[in-house]
């Protein structure tokens, strides 16, 4: 037994660039899962400065010089921090507080609904069980306003260490976009002069992670706020916070879509009911969805991401697990560093 595991060690670890790889990936792993809660901060301003340091290369393609390009991109940036912060975000939260107050009424509306499913399919359901679904169905969603209140008194004691992050990510942003040509020479110093399976791996994950990334920042932007404007103009309640669900389920391939179809399809029924309106918000719904993936992404993503389907679910189920909402945002771009990883390592091997 021990002469076939290290007959695989040194097959696969002969090189030492593959092993310097495989310990800078432990390394970088176990520093997020270790202090991660510590460094939250940074780990976030790390992430927001890759996404907007795009803009910045835009405006130097221009001939803009690297600091007023920083520092137009940075205020660019901070004004959209303040609109989300003092404009988006209290609006957000009023909708979903008066979603909660009104989902008992909602509720009520959906079980009178659901009363007709016995009466019309009795070897389905009987209306005790309905009504059994319904009322636990209310339990749950009064249980659900209590901790929104709880959450509202218990963050009061947290308002402190927001403020800390709310100063603190940005000063870190700055730094990153301004310094970043420095930092990373200054930890490519500390490797290897040869570091080819490296430099191929960085090569191909900066370009599809970059591109992927702040394409679907895009994608959650645009289609945001165009649910936004279909929504307030077809008069739908709640339009902000159903908007932003909507932007934020092209997440999840393939299932996100499905998935807030339900919110806005029951929202939709229980304020018209089976009327015009509700077919007109449906069929808006409907053409959104069908840009969004048939036009949008094409266009956002030209390069695309060659992971097999099912590959792309398990990697936003388990790093969705790990890392809640950011996992789920990266969850494809980690994918494709693994796939870069393994594609890279076998012709390393290769070499003499």
């Amino acid at each position: 037994m021990f002469k076939v595991f290290r007959a695989w060690l040194d097959h696969f670890f002969a090189d030492e660039q593959a092993l310097l790889l495989v310990v800078l990936l432990a390394v970088g792993l176990s520093a997020i899962l270790i202090f991660g809660a510590t460094l939250t901060p940074v780990f976030a301003s790390i992430i927001l400065a890759y996404l907007i340091f795009g803009l910045v290369q835009w405006l130097e393609r221009f001939g803009v010089n690297h600091l007023p390009a920083v520092w137009g991109i940075y205020s660019l940036f901070i004004a959209l921090l303040v609109a989300f912060i003092f404009v988006l975000l209290p609006l957000l939260w009023n909708q979903a507080s008066d979603l909660l107050s009104d989902l008992p009424l909602m509720l009520e509306k959906l079980r009178d609904l659901l009363m007709l499913v016995p009466e019309k399919y009795p070897q389905l359901v009987s209306a005790v069980q309905v009504k059994q679904m319904s009322d636990a169905a209310m339990a749950e969603f009064g249980n659900a306003g209590q901790l929104l209140v709880s959450f509202s008194l218990a963050s009061i004691g947290q308002s402190l260490t927001w403020l800390v992050y709310l100063v603190l990510v940005p000063i870190l942003v700055f730094f990153f976009l301004k310094d970043a040509h420095m930092m990373v020479s200054w930890f490519t110093s500390f490797l290897p002069v040869k570091r080819n399976v490296l430099s191929h791996v960085w090569l191909e994950m900066d370009q599809q992670i970059g591109n992927y990334v702040r394409g679907k920042v895009l994608e959650i932007l645009i289609v945001g706020i165009v649910s936004y404007i279909a929504f307030l103009w077809l008069g739908l309640d709640y339009a902000a916070l159903l908007a932003m669900v909507v932007g934020l389920s092209v997440l999840i391939p393939y299932i996100g879509a499905t998935i807030v179809t339900i919110p806005v399809a029951l929202i939709a029924y229980v304020q018209w009911g089976v009327s015009s309106e509700f077919y007109s918000l449906m069929i808006a719904y409907g053409i959104i969805q069908a840009l969004d993936g048939n036009v949008l992404v094409p266009l956002l993503f030209s390069e695309a991401v060659n992971l097999h389907p099912v590959a792309i679910i398990v990697a936003v189920l388990f790093f969705g697990s790990l890392w809640g909402l950011w996992g789920v945002f990266f969850a494809i771009p980690l994918a494709t560093l693994i796939k870069a990883v393994m594609n890279a390592w076998p012709k390393t091997l290769l070499v003499d």
